[in-house]
């Protein structure tokens, strides 16, 4: 998936873009050398057999992640519902009209559920669908909430993290950043960590973890740098959810690098230079993420030497990955779901999901697959 499917746009604190120039320079070419490479025949040695599918509404051109809280998921569309399902059998739990369009998921730790509107109104509620309480953050917000430990954790656009009481929205603590020249207007995503801390990348090509408790820093680094000569070239935030697996988390950046850090310390292992905004995923040995050419790399996480790389799938403008048992899971624009084998590479299987575009990762729960399409349709797969 390149920047222009994701309507990406640029935000500065003293200089505006035209939306016309930010695409021009997201795509950085036309249609016409961005085809998206024909599919080449597969046998599937993998399967991901369908177990329910339900439609929860229409969430383009906007990235929504599900959240999954004990038995069942949570999920919404661009007009304001959001919904509660079963995870075992599909079904309809509850549904809410929220007062205002999203722009994002909800986020939900199976007691409170809180969705953000693109007016930056947190509305909250509790395990039945009622509503509890709602709050105005006084920004736009484009990353999913994060609720843990009794606090709905909201990450503002203009790089301000705010901890709102689960229970009554009242605020704990903000946490501000200075904000950069110019960054990525896109969401950054939030990795939950237990009941404790959040990891999360910054712009300016950083990645750091928070304390949910009360905002505290606990330690941050630079997986990149800044290059090149004008504000667009030196771009290089770390936009998409870092990953984790046993003490090792890995960050990726946009016309930056790829590395991994020591999850204690923040002392980073490892970096290789490598542009992304659909983020990493992670087995015990290896790192996986891929380009904007939609080139699939796997990394050593010892030491990021190139495991190997898969071009079958150029500029078929690839989702966020996920990594299950021994192989790697990711959607893309057309709304197929692709299976690649973390050994070697090797395509072992393809799904047709849906028609439209599959960006966000699938979720391995309960012995299923959860993938939800930019078009609403929430499926559960078996995988075999």
């Amino acid at each position: 998936m390149v920047i222009c499917k994701r309507v990406v746009k640029l935000v500065t604190i003293a200089l505006v873009l035209t939306s016309a120039v930010a695409t021009l320079v997201a795509c950085s070419g036309n249609s016409r050398v961005r085809k998206p490479a024909e599919l080449v025949p597969v046998s599937n040695q993998f399967e991901l057999s369908p177990v329910w599918s339900t439609n929860v509404g229409s969430s383009e051109p906007f990235n929504f992640h599900l959240a999954v809280a004990g038995d069942a998921v949570y999920a919404a569309s661009l007009s304001g519902k959001l919904v509660k399902i079963d995870l075992m059998t599909g079904n309809k739990l509850w549904e809410v009209s929220v007062p205002d369009r999203l722009s994002i998921g909800p986020g939900s730790d199976g007691r409170t559920t809180a969705a953000v509107t693109t007016k930056g109104t947190v509305y909250a509620y509790d395990d039945t669908g009622k509503a509890i309480w709602n709050v105005s953050i006084g920004s736009e917000v484009l990353s999913e909430p994060v609720v843990a430990a009794g606090v709905v954790i909201i990450r503002t656009l203009d790089n301000r993290f705010v901890g709102l009481d689960a229970q009554t929205g009242a605020r704990r603590w903000t946490y501000q950043r200075q904000q950069s020249a110019l960054s990525l207007r896109v969401g950054y995503g939030m990795l939950a960590i237990g009941n404790e801390v959040i990891v999360t990348g910054f712009s300016g090509g950083r990645f750091g973890m928070i304390a949910m408790a009360n905002g505290g820093l606990i330690w941050e680094t630079p997986v990149s740098f800044p290059k090149g000569f004008s504000e667009i070239e030196r771009l290089n935030d770390v936009t998409a959810k870092p990953s984790m697996e046993g003490e090792t988390i890995c960050a990726v950046s946009y016309q930056g690098r790829i590395g991994c850090a020591q999850a204690r310390t923040g002392n980073l292992l490892w970096f290789k230079d490598f542009s992304s905004y659909t983020g990493t995923a992670q087995s015990p040995d290896l790192v996986f993420s891929s380009n904007e050419r939609s080139h699939v790399s796997a990394f050593a996480v010892k030491d990021g030497s190139l495991f190997w790389e898969n071009t079958q799938l150029t500029f078929r403008d690839l989702g966020e990955p996920m990594a299950i048992g021994k192989v790697l899971l990711m959607g893309d624009a057309q709304g197929y779901v692709h299976a690649l084998s973390q050994a070697s590479g090797e395509m072992l299987a393809r799904i047709r999901h849906d028609s439209s575009p599959i960006t966000a990762a699938p979720i391995a729960v309960n012995g299923l697959i959860l993938i939800q399409s930019q078009g609403g349709k929430l499926a559960a797969y078996s995988p075999k």
